[in-house]
């Protein structure tokens, strides 16, 4: 499923990133243990955490997720934002919780790992 599609269903807010259509979504992974993420995390997943700060960034970049969805209205800090932007990672913002957005996500076909 391509990335547009999901920011367009589940209107989410696009705080960093560009080129959406070009980005493919395989799969869904939510955890907010870095080490964690890194050890089960997958190439092409849309990761929902609620971690906002720089590190995330450098796992995103390392496994090569397809963006980073924040919920409950997050936002990181400025400073976080301009390296997302600089690194080209997508950052997503929905005011709905972790939980309501994965029931959505797996409607739409999505799956874990």
């Amino acid at each position: 499923m391509m990335l547009a599609e999901i920011v367009n269903k589940l209107d989410l807010n696009v705080l960093a990133g560009e080129n959406l259509e070009n980005k493919c979504v395989r799969g869904v992974y939510i955890c907010d243990l870095l080490s964690n993420v890194m050890a089960h995390g997958q190439a092409d997943n849309l990761w929902i955490t609620i971690q906002t700060h720089q590190n995330v960034l450098a796992v995103a970049t390392l496994l090569n997720f397809s963006a980073i969805l924040l919920p409950e209205g997050l936002k990181p800090e400025q400073s976080v934002l301009d390296k997302a932007c600089k690194e080209k990672i997508v950052i997503l913002q929905s005011p709905q919780s972790a939980f309501e957005l994965a029931g959505k996500l797996y409607e739409m076909g999505l799956r874990g790992n």
